[in-house]
Formats: structure tokens, C-alpha cells, sequence
């Protein structure tokens, strides 16, 4: 009888198990997107971007001067611009706006990355945006939730966003549980 012990397989970094695909986090305003996600682009070695501050830039306004003066429906066509851009990159992690889940073409851009959607509870996200003047659809926060939360679910990990866990918790979740998801969809 021999004391050999079988030999372990090499853990694989998820970056590299990623090989440059890009990180999409979807959810609503108030779940950490822009937050978790430059933590996660910084543990990924990936560049950061938030559509949203993109979408102010190539506007040159505010969102909620983007709301008063062109409406939604312009902005969601920006954000569809800007969502395209970025998808022909790779090495990013991309904190989208809550409602780019919403276009059907949204979705063609989306999964070509990984998607990951952060979960919170109405009160959580309440509390997240109660201050915050930037949000012109901060009003409607339960309604949106509601028509939005079964487009959400079609993202590949769902991560639960929460008081209990800080920001760098929720990123490590998310790097633990890459590759898993990568490793189930290749096979």
C-alpha cells in the first residue's frame, strides 16, 4: 500500500478562467453596482466602467437633466449606444443602469459577458437612494422592481446585496462563485 496522496488540480484564478469576458452587474438603482463593481474590476485585474457616467459624459448633462429635457425614451437610447460600445472590449467589469435590462437588444450586448444581477430587498434600496437627487426614478422604486425583477433573473449568478455583507464580501461571492458558472457552461 502506497501513502501517496492523489495530487490536487491547480486552483484556476477566474480571471483567467474568464479569459477577458466581460462582467455585466444589472439591478436596480440602490444594489451596489458601481460600488462592487470597481472592487471586482480591481480583483479581476479588468478595467471599470458605469454606463451611467458615461452616458452623462457623452451628453454632456446630468441623468436627471437628461429625464427633464429628452425624456426616458432618449435616455434608454443612449444607453444602448453606450452599452454597445463597451461591449466590443473585454477585460471590464460594467455597472449597467437599472433598466437596461428592459430593451430586448440590451440583452444580445449582455450575454456576451458573464451577468451577474445584485439583489436587494425594496427596504435595503430605499434606504440606499433616499438621499440621493441623482435617481429621477427613485419615486418609483417598488413598481420598477416589481416589472423588472423576472428580467433580472435571467442573469447567470444572482447575488444577494444586502446590510449584512459589505461591498468587498459581494465581490469575493462573485469571484468564488466564477468558477462554477464559467465550468458549467463550458461542459
Amino acid at each position: 500500500m502506497s501513502n501517496h496522496q492523489p495530487r490536487s488540480q491547480p486552483e484556476i484564478q477566474p480571471s483567467k478562467l474568464l479569459q477577458g469576458v466581460n462582467v455585466y452587474l444589472i439591478g436596480m438603482m440602490g444594489s451596489g453596482k458601481s460600488t462592487i463593481g470597481k472592487i471586482l474590476a480591481q480583483r479581476l485585474n479588468y478595467r471599470f466602467f458605469d454606463t451611467d457616467v458615461l452616458i452623462e459624459k457623452v451628453a454632456q448633462s446630468t441623468i436627471p437633466e437628461i429625464f427633464a429635457t429628452e425624456g426616458e425614451s432618449y435616455f434608454r437610447d443612449l444607453e444602448t449606444k453606450v452599452l454597445q460600445e463597451l461591449s466590443a472590449y473585454n477585460h471590464s467589469a460594467i455597472a449597467t443602469g437599472g433598466g437596461i435590462i428592459q430593451k430586448p437588444v440590451n440583452w444580445s450586448c449582455l450575454r456576451q459577458g458573464l451577468i451577474v444581477w445584485l439583489d436587494a430587498d425594496l427596504g435595503v434600496l430605499q434606504e440606499r437612494v433616499a438621499k440621493d437627487t441623482n435617481r429621477p426614478l427613485a419615486g418609483k422604486l417598488q413598481s420598477l422592481l416589481e416589472k423588472r425583477r423576472s428580467l433580472y433573473a435571467q442573469a447567470d449568478l444572482q447575488i444577494i446585496s444586502d446590510h449584512v455583507k459589505t461591498p468587498e464580501q459581494i465581490a469575493t461571492e462573485i469571484i468564488n462563485k466564477i468558477p462554477d458558472k464559467i465550468l458549467y457552461q463550458k461542459n
